[in-house]
């Protein structure tokens, strides 16, 4: 096997993904070191989660830059400091610019609080119980140029429960987060998944633009 891989979380909030992730590596379970942590909220608690672990904890505001292009120039600039293989976001939330999601093309990952297709954006979990649904989930995605429209490799379905409100929903996907977010880094680090044509190849078959269920692995 390669040698393991070097990872960059992005993140704006808890980060408890991030902790997830960080975990996996330090138990062997994905095949990868993460180098850093960054932020663009100065009191996101991902930066204590990961100081926690002796990892750099960067921040750079983005409200302290004049363009969306030039946050994430200086953004780049920090990340290839790190010469990363893998960019993770995290409750990263900012919306890329097509030079940034360029640079890192097949090589950036993203989780999105929804079945994608559905939902893409904010307020997801109301949405889901608004909607009338009886199934809510996340999907792990590459991070293409369209908002959450990026080719989903894994997803991870809960039910919605009649007395289901947002934050209820919110945790019971949470916790199915930190299970899948790893397992798919883990098969990047591990050479078992790419990006390739806009499709996701996975042990070198193209599988489908929906992506795989969790429980059905």
């Amino acid at each position: 096997m390669d040698s393991s891989k070097k990872i960059v979380i992005l993140i704006s909030g808890n980060g408890s993904n991030a902790q997830a992730i960080i975990e996996a590596c330090n138990e062997n379970r994905i095949h990868g070191d993460v180098v850093a942590v960054i932020s663009n909220k100065a009191n996101a608690y991902g930066l204590t989660r990961a100081e926690s672990f002796s990892i750099p904890a960067i921040t750079i505001e983005h409200n302290k830059f004049d363009s969306r292009e030039s946050f994430d120039e200086s953004l780049m600039q920090i990340i290839e400091g790190y010469a990363p293989d893998l960019i993770v976001l995290a409750g990263f939330m900012r919306i890329l610019t097509p030079m940034f999601v360029h640079q890192y093309r097949g090589k950036m990952l993203n989780i999105h609080p929804s079945l994608l297709p559905k939902y893409p954006g904010l307020n997801t979990h109301q949405r889901a119980i608004d909607a009338g649904d009886e199934k809510h989930g996340s999907s792990v995605h590459f991070v293409t140029e369209e908002l959450d429209g990026g080719p989903v490799i894994l997803k991870s379905v809960v039910p919605v429960l009649s007395n289901d409100t947002s934050e209820t929903l919110a945790k019971r996907v949470a916790k199915q987060e930190w299970l899948i977010y790893p397992l798919v880094i883990s098969w990047f680090c591990e050479n078992k998944l790419n990006f390739c044509k806009n499709n996701v190849i996975l042990n070198k078959k193209q599988i489908s633009r929906c992506g795989l269920i969790y429980e059905e692995l």
